[in-house]
Order: C-alpha cells, then sequence, then structure tokens
C-alpha cells in the first residue's frame, strides 16, 4: 500500500492571541509559535499585525509597517528573531 501525501508549505491564514501566532498552510497544517520570540510583532498593535502580505510566492510573510519578515521553514524549524536566538543557552 502506497500512502502518498502532498505537503504544500504556504501560507494560507494567520491568526493572533495576546501571546502566540498561529500561522495555517495551505495542506491543513498549522503553526503556532509564541510571539515572545519575534519583538517587532510582540510590540506591534494588533491592527499592525492584521495587515500581513504574503511574501515569497507564500514562502514567507512580510509586515510592511513593522518592517518584519517571516519564512515558513524558519516557523516549521521553530527558529526565534535572531536577537530572541542568541539568547538561548
Amino acid at each position: 500500500m502506497t500512502i502518498s501525501a502532498k505537503s504544500d508549505e504556504r501560507v494560507r491564514d494567520l491568526r493572533f492571541t495576546d501571546t502566540h501566532m498561529s500561522v495555517d498552510l495551505q495542506d491543513g497544517r498549522t503553526i503556532t509559535v509564541p510571539l515572545a520570540w519575534y519583538p517587532r510583532l510582540l510590540n506591534a498593535t494588533p491592527e499592525q499585525r492584521r495587515r500581513w502580505q504574503p511574501a515569497g510566492a507564500g514562502f514567507g510573510i512580510h509586515w510592511p509597517e513593522i518592517d518584519e519578515d517571516l519564512s515558513v521553514a524558519g516557523l516549521l524549524r521553530g527558529t526565534p528573531a535572531p536577537e530572541i536566538a542568541r539568547r538561548r543557552p
């Protein structure tokens, strides 16, 4: 028996709570990460967070007002912003 699963790691939608961002992918997966990993998003207003746009053919997310860019690949790896990564033990 062959099982074929096709992944599509492009962004379909995203949403925020006070502490987390959840990114829905085209293939049905959802990635949830803490906002504390991304200080620009953490400090942005809810309105600024909502004004995102797909980047890199949908494999990334861009927030023009706060000059933030995230890649789906980085989110899947669990990679925080560089300044947060430097502080991790």
